[in-house]
């Protein structure tokens, strides 16, 4: 029943062009299932691949363009029919895979997933490890982050970074593979809430 959960996808693709921050996130939390706090807001055009296993927490920022991914790995048992598996990830998914904390920035183009074939998998079979960003880290540009790493509190990864493994709190790192650059300001109370207009 592929069908259900491709559809869903697509629906939500469709939400990101909404020009309104309050129709999109009434969406995202209603009908998609996303959990996301107080103040937050999600620009437009965001994409998503199984939008309810994904927890934003309060007043973060995900900017223009975005791709989060909330899938986790099924197993199915033998006798369960899958379109009723499917609803239930749905409605109250076991799991929120891709954890973003509070005050997080992240920037246009972002790409974070949980999930990926396994390349030496004789089936080429689909593996995943859960994602969690910190508060206060913040994300560069079309920065790509791959499944099972670990963002620490106020961590910064610069634009274009590719993030193999877990960063540091208050480390900024950058390049691709990610590497360490220096620490950052530890002393930290800001809080953010941007919204662009239309977006």
């Amino acid at each position: 029943m592929r069908w259900f959960i491709d559809f869903w996808v697509y629906c939500a693709t469709l939400t990101g062009y909404i020009p309104s921050h309050t129709i999109r996130l009434f969406l995202y939390r209603h009908f998609y299932r996303i959990r996301i706090g107080k103040d937050s807001s999600i620009h437009w055009r965001a994409e998503f691949n199984q939008p309810s296993g994904i927890s934003i927490g309060h007043n973060t920022i995900i900017g223009n363009d975005a791709f989060l991914d909330g899938r986790f790995p099924k197993k199915w048992s033998g006798n369960e029919i899958k379109i009723f598996r499917y609803i239930k990830e749905f409605l109250a998914p076991a799991e929120r895979p891709l954890t973003i904390g509070n005050n997080v920035s992240i920037a246009g183009e972002v790409r974070i997933y949980t999930m990926e074939h396994d390349i030496d998998d004789s089936d080429f079979k689909e593996r995943g490890a859960n994602v969690i960003i910190d508060d206060y880290a913040v994300i560069g540009t079309r920065v790509i982050i791959l499944p099972g790493v670990h963002i620490g509190k106020g961590a910064v990864v610069a634009s274009g970074a590719v993030v193999t493994s877990d960063v540091e709190p208050y480390a900024l790192v950058g390049g691709v593979p990610a590497k360490f650059i220096r620490h950052r300001n530890k002393d930290l109370h800001y809080t953010l809430k941007y919204r662009r207009l239309f977006q």
